[in-house]
């Protein structure tokens, strides 16, 4: 997988759109094909406006909830070392690629929009390392133990996921920069890190407080209170 491919997908929206190779703020050892903001040198056609809104292209930014979740799995690299690890909604695959990075024995990059799934490609590549794909979360592999998610619960009716992650693997990592209470007790916080979408966006500052949650599986739960 090339730049160019990422640029053929991106022009689908945008006729000017292109990645160019660049490493976020919030996780600098780790380049990565992203949005060239350089590219946006007028202001957007009302035709251009309105596809871009239609169908971004989510997976060309490098969210802050991506990166400092891919930084803390490179500094905890334990978290991953010879699992298996699943990025739910993995986007530019900046975690998968950092899980791979760290020693993750298999590293997966999830996502249903097949150009997000070509950048998790191309990313692992720029960076010498390995990711499978899956396109769709009801074809994930069994016995994964570790699931990775990055700002996914920006819906209300995503809230389910939460279990959905615990009954599917041994320990769930979650990052969210939107949500202040997750209203579920097993997702522990292990700390607060501020950082800013890349390329940056300019979101409001309450966005850029991520915090990271970890919870242990359902079936590491109930085998727990058996003994």
């Amino acid at each position: 997988m090339t730049p160019e491919h990422l640029n053929q997908h991106l022009r689908k929206t945008l006729s000017r759109g292109r990645v160019a190779e660049s490493a976020p703020a919030g996780c600098p050892s780790m380049p990565l094909y992203l949005f060239d903001p350089l590219v946006l040198e007028g202001p957007l056609s009302h035709d251009e406006a309105q596809a871009v809104v239609a169908e971004p292209a989510y997976w060309s930014f490098c969210w802050a909830s991506g990166q400092v979740l891919a930084q803390w799995i490179l500094d905890h690299p334990e978290l991953v070392r010879g699992k298996t690890v699943l990025d739910f909604g993995s986007g530019s695959g900046v975690v998968a690629v950092a899980a791979a990075r760290a020693g993750a024995a298999c590293s997966i990059a999830c996502d249903i929009d097949p150009a997000a799934l070509d950048a998790a490609a191309a990313n692992a590549r720029l960076n010498g390392v390995n990711v499978e794909l899956c396109d769709d979360w009801a074809n994930r592999p069994k016995d994964l133990d570790l699931i990775t998610a990055a700002d996914v619960l920006y819906d209300p009716e995503n809230r389910p996921l939460l279990a959905a992650f615990q009954a599917a693997a041994k320990q769930v990592l979650l990052a969210d920069s939107r949500v202040k209470d997750l209203g579920n007790a097993a997702y522990v916080r292990q700390g607060m890190v501020e950082a800013r979408t890349w390329p940056d966006l300019n979101e409001f500052e309450e966005f850029n407080k991520v915090r990271i949650y970890l919870a242990e599986g359902g079936e590491w739960q109930a085998g727990r209170l058996e003994k």
